[in-house]
C-alpha cells in the first residue's frame, strides 16, 4: 500500500467546482488503479498560534482547507499513475483551476500502521 496526501486551499465559494474537478481526478486515479481516493471539505480547523493547516497553505481570508488522500496498491503504480496523469492533465489543459497549485502541499507515504473497520466487526 502506498498514500499520496494533498492538502490545499480553495475560495469557499468555488466548492462545486473543485468538486467537479475532483471528479474528472477521480476518474483518473480510477483508471490509473488507484485503491481508494478521499476528497475532504474543511469543517472544524482552529487557527493556533505558531502552526496549523491555514499557515501551512498559506491559506487566503474566505478560503476553506481541502485535505485529500489516494490510496495505490504500491508506490510503483502510484509513480506510473502520476505520469500517465500528467499526460492525461496537460492534453486537457486544465487552465482554469479553482485552487493555486505553488501553495499544495504533497507526499507520498509508506504506512506504518493500519486499522479498517469491516462490517464483519460490527456483528
Amino acid at each position: 500500500m502506498y498514500i499520496n496526501t494533498y492538502i490545499f486551499s480553495i475560495a469557499e465559494d468555488k466548492e462545486a467546482k473543485y468538486l467537479d474537478l475532483a471528479q474528472t481526478f477521480l476518474e483518473l486515479y480510477k483508471r490509473f488503479g488507484a485503491v481508494e481516493v478521499f476528497e475532504n471539505w474543511e469543517s472544524d480547523i482552529p487557527d493556533v498560534e505558531f502552526t496549523d493547516y491555514r499557515k501551512a497553505v498559506q491559506a487566503k481570508p474566505g478560503e476553506k482547507i481541502i485535505l485529500a488522500w489516494v490510496i495505490w496498491p504500491d508506490r510503483a503504480t502510484a509513480d506510473t499513475a502520476h505520469k500517465g496523469m500528467f499526460e492525461d492533465m496537460q492534453k486537457a489543459a486544465l487552465n482554469d483551476m479553482p485552487l493555486d497549485g505553488k501553495r499544495i502541499i504533497l507526499g507520498g507515504f509508506e504506512p506504518m500502521l493500519h486499522f479498517h473497520k469491516s462490517d464483519l466487526d460490527l456483528v
